[in-house]
């Protein structure tokens, strides 16, 4: 089986998970390539695994050894680093949120499409068991009635790094992408209005927690509750339907189906790093030559409903989208 070469940009936190999965057997691809702005660690992790080391993103995508391009910076950066793979005609993946901004997201999108490069966006919980299980048992609940959307996450080093890094955007961007997403990965449609609460935040002090009211095409209610205030965390995914209630959970692994009555089964899975799916999915598109599975667009849409959800906390307004632009109503 042909093996692609993989550069890997972005050796910070995240990045290392990555890397760690990338170092391990992989059928479709290897890692040969990794890129850090820290010169003195990047380089010690290059030689300490047998890699190319390049400070500069450009240098990497320029090397003929890399056949494809993951990604796994702020999202402040992933503009300009994903023009220049987009201009080598190397494929991408790039860890969400796919940029800080929907005109952002728009033109990686558009000049990827117009020069024909494949992309994909990390949206890492359509691979969790426990949310994948809740989409294919939606059938067993009758009519969907609404959804509630959770994901409250204690403060870590990650969530107190510099505003800038985010550009002055805190945890709806930063975790709340993942939600925003859901919507659209477990209803199939298209998010059409928004409104939204944050907590105070000031120019260097991104929102610590939000409130996000969604209707999507046909009108289902979506309520999300995302935050980094607590000290414990709670991650949850519950469609209630007219017949029964799905709960998935994806910290413990576990998926509630309450039935009419108040029964409930409970289905738990093994823990499982969603990180080598995202990577073999992508890898797979690229050799088969088929579209990726969560594509640009879908990270496209995730950042537009972002800027919608900090439209409407700022303007204190309903905000209706389509699907070129939104509004206020």
């Amino acid at each position: 089986m042909p093996s692609v070469g993989i550069g890997l940009i972005g050796l910070g936190h995240h990045g290392l998970r990555y890397a760690t999965h990338l170092l391990e057997p992989i059928p479709q691809g290897r890692l040969v390539a990794v890129c850090r702005r820290n010169e003195e660690m990047g380089k010690a992790y290059a030689t300490q695994h047998g890699l190319r080391f390049y400070q500069d993103y450009r240098d990497l995508i320029a090397d003929s050894h890399v056949e494809a391009v993951i990604v796994v910076t702020s999202p402040t950066l992933t503009l300009p680093i994903a023009l220049e793979a987009v201009r080598h005609h190397k494929p991408l993946l790039i860890e969400k949120p796919l940029a800080v901004t929907g005109e952002q997201a728009r033109e990686i999108v558009d000049k990827a499409d117009q020069a024909h490069v494949p992309i994909m966006t990390a949206h890492t919980l359509r691979y969790e068991n426990s949310i994948l299980a809740m989409k294919e048992a939606c059938r067993d609940i009758g009519a969907r009635q609404y959804l509630v959307l959770t994901n409250r996450v204690e403060k870590t080093r990650q969530s107190d790094r510099p505003a800038g890094q985010r550009g002055n955007r805190g945890v709806l961007l930063e975790i709340g992408i993942h939600l925003l997403d859901m919507v659209r990965f477990l209803t199939g449609e298209e998010v059409r209005e928004v409104f939204c609460e944050m907590g105070d935040a000031g120019q260097n002090s991104p929102e610590e927690r939000a409130w996000v009211h969604l209707k999507t095409d046909s009108g289902l209610p979506c309520l999300l509750d995302v935050s980094w205030m607590s000290a414990s965390r709670v991650t949850r995914a519950e469609i209630i339907g007219e017949t029964g209630q799905l709960v998935a959970d994806w910290t413990s692994h576990s998926l509630y189906h309450i039935f009419k009555g108040g029964q409930t089964q409970r289905k738990s899975f093994p823990p499982d790093s969603t990180i080598p799916k995202v990577v073999s999915g992508f890898l797979d598109a690229i050799l088969k030559g088929i579209p990726m599975p969560i594509s640009g667009l879908d990270g496209q849409r995730a950042v537009e409903i972002a800027d919608a959800c900090y439209e409407s906390a700022h303007s204190g307004q309903v905000i209706q989208l389509s699907r070129e632009q939104h509004s206020a109503r």
